[in-house]
């Protein structure tokens, strides 16, 4: 299978791990000899309940019997995406009360930034140094990372970057600006929280020269931080939210959320605003619907904050120089990309999953299930000491 793998599916790095998958429960993975691997990435944050959840695929299966796709997005009223968005919309502030629901994270900004234009009737886009967003045109528009970008140059014009958690770029948003758009946690710049009332300082000069605040959850929503999202620990609210990732429970699901105000704006002038074929699909929004109610009917978004001090606890080493983020949302930051390098790697040999982060490379992703165990924690944490112990 590694060969074929290789040979005709298109690859995106010269080296991929290349792990022949079998199949995978909780917090395990499993490759073709039946080898189990502590899963401490998640799927990059996307599976927050671990693999194969019951409650998520009984979901998936009921609604496979009942129908799959029947019509593009937004025609027919569909049981499993309507109680998805009226379910976000209990569990948010009155203000982001509809959401449009898609494909994918990257999609998901696309129709931000779309809607942000639309609403203004400007052009100009502020985003963060060191931001990922996604890989598509607009989303790769607005990536603060130079080298990963000017290959698929011309890009959107009008975007302008600023620097997260720089209290004074914040007079760059002007009255030419249509939309600020920020991670509520840097993620691919190695987990950056804002600080010093950050946010609430981006909210009030979008306020004053009447901007629209797009905060991009797609990698700290859905419990990860302590809160169902991010921006609920930093007393700030956006205009238009984005989430993705976890909302799918493993499922491809993206979304964006705003007021009915904002988002009416994409039905008019022109009508069609924003379409997609399977944004809202059935069966995906099933999966998502059964996510969104475990993480909200359980104490697993508090727990996320306690799992957070037993990492803490027991990841104490020389060649750990930090370790940043908040709930399950941690980077390990080793002295050299070189340690990181050997540890995600050699983590992968002994029975461990970790990974990388996109900017930072001294960075080591940790992104657990949030229904990860004290003992499975303390046990991948016994690996990677002893790692950093041989190193």
């Amino acid at each position: 299978m590694k060969e074929d793998f290789l040979k005709y599916q298109a690859q995106t790095s010269s080296h991929p791990l290349a792990m022949e998958i079998s199949h995978a429960k909780g917090s395990y993975i499993y490759n073709t000899n039946n080898k189990a691997y502590l899963d401490f990435v998640a799927g990059v944050s996307a599976c927050p309940l671990g693999h194969n959840h019951p409650k998520v695929v009984s979901a998936i299966k009921d609604q496979l019997d009942k129908y799959m796709h029947v019509m593009v997005y937004g025609e027919y009223a569909q049981k499993p995406a309507v109680e998805l968005a009226k379910l976000l919309a209990k569990n948010l502030p009155e203000s982001l009360s509809k959401t449009y629901l898609t494909n994918s994270g990257t999609e998901a900004i696309e129709g931000a930034l779309k809607l942000a234009r639309r609403a203004t009737g400007r052009s100009e886009i502020i985003a963060a140094n060191k931001a990922y967003h996604g890989n598509t045109m607009g989303s790769l528009s607005i990536m603060g990372y130079e080298e990963r970008k000017q290959a698929f140059r011309p890009l959107l014009p009008d975007v302008r970057f600023i620097e997260f958690n720089n209290e004074k770029d914040l007079q760059h948003i002007t009255t030419k600006t249509a939309c600020v758009i920020l991670e509520t946690i840097q993620g691919g710049a190695g987990f950056i929280v804002p600080k010093n009332n950050y946010l609430e300082k981006v909210r009030a000069q979008c306020d004053k020269v009447g901007a629209l605040l797009i905060l991009d959850e797609i990698q700290p929503g859905l419990g990860r931080t302590g809160t169902l999202f991010g921006f609920q620990n930093y007393n700030c609210i956006p205009d238009i939210l984005v989430t993705g990732k976890a909302l799918g429970g493993g499922m491809p699901i993206g979304a964006f959320t705003a007021s009915s105000s904002l988002m009416d704006l994409l039905m008019n002038n022109p009508k069609l605003g924003h379409i997609t074929t399977f944004g809202g699909h059935p069966v995906i929004a099933a999966s998502a619907l059964a996510t969104l109610k475990e993480i909200t009917n359980s104490k697993l978004m508090q727990q996320a904050l306690e799992k957070e001090l037993l990492f803490r606890k027991l990841l104490v080493h020389p060649l750990i120089k930090e370790i940043r983020g908040i709930g399950l949302m941690l980077a390990i930051i080793t002295p050299s990309e070189t340690i990181t390098n050997s540890l995600v790697l050699e983590s992968q040999n002994q029975g461990l999953i970790l990974f990388w982060l996109l900017f930072e490379p001294k960075a080591v992703r940790i992104t657990p299930p949030l229904t990860i165990s004290n003992e499975e924690i303390t046990k991948g944490c016994s690996i990677i000491i002893g790692i950093l112990n041989n190193i």
